[in-house]
């Protein structure tokens, strides 16, 4: 067992009570500080939970902290905000630094292990600070759109994965690599049931979270916000994934967090994204806040990586978990499997995955913390 393994749940309700018995520790250092809770419609107990405090005695700077915004990336996300809390909290100096950490801002994914909310909504694809849009926008992925949700049952893996190979490099033989990903990964608005749905109206836990963020620039002149991510990008290598509205180039981030892999999400650097959470708070900053100081970023614990093999099997997994929720599989062995290849996508099970991200946790968090002066 990795001696990080404690920090890693193994379930919604066990990481949101651990989340809550957190708040006497941080009343040690701010003591007004407060638990918040937003529960979700409908009859189950699911709540995206929040500790703030103000700064004890100006406020001049406050430090976000988010998980679980794709709901089964929440496991991992728990975990770096119990490292922050046990690690870095005490660093701060509560006298002028306010504090807001958000568990699970997807409760429902988290809880049923999947990556949209109970109406399949992506919600990082719907921090549109203009709602007005067109559904349409992303015309390509109709193109794309059976093959990523095929409507049937699963019924023999390897059938559906010679039919996943070929219908795979026929649809990047007939657009290119990057067209075909851009396509994937924006995000859509038409199909219910889809791959990065992003929904026909703004989500409660969208709402919440804006309300959350228009406060805090409200209330104070400089604003850091980590947000973490599970996914995409190289196996043992975190990214900091910055918005792609952020003016300063990956290679000067680089520099000023001492951490070597920077990255904007944009087409050419990562991959672009409409409605994403990170471009609504800078939109929100440089349209209604400019004079404050601000930054944010993701942490994105790849872990399929980047390799080839990775490419192509990242698309696989997601579509088999999505066939199976909405369809279902001829036996309890397929879903298993289905569902095992979506928990590794999101949320892997080995000891030395789990060290490597902790240790780029620490790296980043020290970097980041460091540079935009919240140490002390």
């Amino acid at each position: 067992m990795t001696k990080f393994q404690s920090l890693f749940p193994e379930t919604y309700e066990a990481s949101r009570e651990r989340f809550r018995k957190n708040l006497p520790i941080v009343r040690s250092m701010w003591s007004k500080a407060e638990l918040f809770q937003h529960k979700l419609a409908g009859e189950e107990d699911l709540t995206i939970d929040w500790i703030y405090s103000d700064a004890v005695e100006t406020n001049q700077k406050v430090f976000i902290l988010t998980t679980g915004e794709h709901g089964v990336e929440g496991y991992v996300g728990a975990a770096m905000m119990q490292r922050f809390i046990e690690k870095y909290m005490s660093r701060l100096d509560p006298r002028t630094t306010g504090i807001l950490l958000v568990h699970a801002i997807n409760p429902w994914g988290m809880k049923y292990h999947r990556r949209g909310n109970r109406d399949n909504i992506d919600i990082n694809r719907t921090f549109l600070y203009n709602i007005d849009h067109d559904p349409a926008f992303n015309p390509a992925y109709e193109g794309i759109a059976r093959f990523l949700n095929p409507g049937t049952q699963i019924k023999n893996l390897v059938l559906d994965n010679i039919g996943y190979t070929l219908q795979l490099f026929w649809h990047i033989a007939r657009m290119g690599m990057k067209n075909f990903r851009d396509a994937l990964l924006l995000g859509q608005y038409r199909h219910p049931q889809g791959l990065y749905y992003g929904g026909k109206e703004r989500p409660e836990e969208t709402q919440a979270l804006m309300n959350l963020y228009k406060q805090m620039m409200s209330s104070y002149d400089q604003i850091l916000h980590l947000d973490m991510h599970t996914g995409y990008g190289p196996r043992y290598q975190m990214s900091l994934v910055n918005s792609a509205l952020d003016k300063n180039p990956s290679a000067y981030y680089e520099k000023r967090f001492n951490y070597p892999l920077v990255v904007a999400a944009t087409a050419d650097e990562f991959y672009a994204i409409r409605g994403d959470m990170v471009d609504y708070e800078y939109a929100l900053w440089q349209h209604e806040f400019p004079e404050k100081r601000f930054f944010a970023t993701a942490f994105e614990f790849g872990t399929l990586g980047n390799t080839l093999y990775g490419l192509f099997h990242s698309p696989r997994v997601m579509i088999h978990e999505n066939r199976a929720y909405w369809y279902g599989a001829k036996n309890e062995e397929l879903l298993a499997k289905a569902k095992h290849g979506f928990e590794e996508l999101f949320n892997p099970a080995a000891s030395d995955w789990k060290e490597k991200a902790v240790a780029d946790a620490d790296q980043a968090f020290n970097g980041i913390l460091s540079a935009e002066g919240y140490l002390v």
